[in-house]
């Protein structure tokens, strides 16, 4: 007999086998997924074609004793994981505003794949995300489209600022490395072993890994190709808008930064400052988050590694933004103040970086210092990679040069920097550092969502085979430094010389006169 109820129940009872039936043959890949520690399944994406894996453990938590040391493997689990929330984020301050938890139990990763089976095996791509090595998570960015387009693309966490970078003459001693510090480095590296070993479950083949990733997740990238520690671990390299080519830290002047850490925190001992609360360590003031060239992750300093072919010698896709530096240049820059600055870095030298950069007033001065920050802190970084890949490895380079300036209104001017990830994960919801955030959809326009399919097919090209150029693009040349050019991706799409080649050149030789130069003197 007919009763309603019935009726709601066999709704309910079709919609979740629907539901299921949508999750599981949309996204294809069977569910639950066989990982080393146990059973987890996924869940449909906003596209029902990707299945979505959220909060996937490739270490165990750095917590208590295992702070400041080497990441262990995860523990297994028992029964089916549900990997359906992002992890919290790993200490980091944040807006006020800000609703991410964060912790320091936070080394998880996200999968997002629209393999059909497990057997396929799709190129992979390993975001690492940026944030000067003090925040950021891999939760922020939705690589959904880049699914779809053929990639298992994953996205990971690392710890950040004094957790993943304290180096201390303690730590040092009770490594069996003889070395501190990078922890958030060697977290890179334990995800990447952990898809080594995984990713073939999700449809996704280990033998062809991509590590990209932008600012602080280019520096990485950039280590992670300099490390003899990586090898064998990835086939490509991306990097935007960041390199380390610049003199750096030694574990010497890395651990005397921990000391004065550890007096400012009243720690007597290692016990004493790992007993601290990570609230407590992360409200500290003054350390200065960087990798150090400790002998170990880091033979060299990442310039000498290359100079000498030590880097893992594979294809290399980089570039930066027309207007990085607008985001760092303050308010109160004027003419006078960068006066003294350039006498103070360039000394002999900055009568010409005045004409590389020239200024009449407070405005045209702040406009100055932006660009000589661009070409300072990314666009030598960039070129130098691109120069020193080409002479002491075979593998091929492309580099780019991204001027779009995006629609809307956004706390950065021009191209900014970070920009141009919207468009590479073809994601045009709402721009990075939009000045309306989420509440306020950005006015993309037809050339947006051009730009963003062509720079993401060219993204996922490259990562498939080493190659960005496909059918339907512009041809885009492999870098030779005779030529100078670069792909720009600006209004249009094309091939330019490379841009502020007089200032580039000035830091070519002002780097050379720095890295020759005593460690006293620098």
């Amino acid at each position: 007999m007919y009763h309603p109820l019935m009726a709601n129940f066999r709704a309910t009872i079709f919609a979740a086998v629907f539901l299921a039936t949508v999750q599981s043959v949309g996204a294809g890949i069977p569910d639950p997924v066989h990982v080393e520690q146990g059973l987890v399944s996924g869940v449909a994406g906003t596209d029902t074609d990707v299945l979505v894996f959220k909060g996937l453990p490739f270490a165990a938590p750095p917590v208590g004793d295992l702070r400041w040391r080497a990441p262990k493997p995860a523990a297994a689990w028992s029964g089916v994981r549900k990997a359906e929330q992002f992890s919290a984020t790993c200490m980091q301050r944040q807006p006020a505003n800000s609703t991410r938890a964060i912790s320091e139990d936070c080394l998880y990763l996200n999968i997002y794949t629209a393999a059909k089976v497990s057997s396929d095996r799709r190129p992979v791509m390993v975001w690492i995300h940026g944030g000067a090595l003090t925040g950021g998570a891999g939760s922020i960015y939705d690589g959904e489209a880049l699914a779809k387009k053929g990639v298992v693309l994953v996205t990971v966490n690392y710890r950040l600022g004094v957790f993943g970078f304290l180096a201390h003459p303690d730590l040092t001693k009770e490594s069996d490395r003889n070395a501190s510090g990078n922890y958030g480095l060697l977290d890179q590296i334990a995800a990447l072993e952990w898809v080594q070993k995984n990713i073939a479950a999700f449809g996704g083949d280990p033998k062809c890994v991509t590590i990209f990733g932008e600012s602080a997740g280019s520096w990485s990238v950039n280590y992670l190709m300099a490390t003899p520690l990586a090898r064998g671990l990835f086939q490509r390299v991306i990097g935007e808008s960041g390199g380390q080519f610049a003199p750096g830290p030694k574990l010497a002047e890395a651990e005397q930064a921990g000391v004065a850490l550890a007096a400012a925190a009243g720690a007597a001992s290692l016990a004493d400052l790992r007993s601290k609360s990570a609230e407590e360590l992360q409200k500290l003031r003054g350390f200065q988050t960087s990798a150090n060239v400790d002998g170990w992750l880091l033979p060299k300093d990442v310039h000498t590694i290359f100079a000498k072919g030590k880097q893992s010698d594979v294809p290399v896709l980089i570039g930066s933004n027309n207007d990085e530096g607008t985001m760092f240049t303050p308010a109160s820059v004027t003419a006078a103040s960068l006066r003294a600055t350039a006498e103070k870095r360039y000394a002999g030298d900055a009568g010409e970086f005045l004409k590389l950069y020239p200024f009449s007033s407070d405005k045209e001065a702040w406009a100055a210092q932006a660009a000589s920050m661009r070409d300072l802190v990314f666009g030598w970084e960039m070129r130098t990679w691109a120069r020193m890949q080409t002479k002491t490895g075979k593998s091929k380079v492309y580099v780019y040069y991204f001027s779009r300036v995006p629609p809307g209104e956004h706390r950065a001017a021009g191209a900014y920097h970070g920009s141009e990830i919207a468009y590479v994960f073809d994601n045009l919801k709402v721009a990075p550092f939009a000045t309306g955030g989420n509440s306020e959809p950005t006015p993309w326009e037809d050339v947006d969502r051009k730009l963003a399919e062509a720079m993401s097919s060219y993204w996922v090209n490259f990562a498939t085979t080493g190659d960005p150029n496909g059918k339907g693009l512009v041809e885009w040349p492999a870098y030779r430094k005779k030529d100078d050019l670069a792909m720009g991706f600006g209004d249009d799409i094309q091939v330019k010389p490379l841009p502020n080649k007089p200032a580039l050149d000035f830091l070519d030789r002002y780097f050379d006169r720095t890295r020759q130069a005593p460690a006293a003197e620098r």
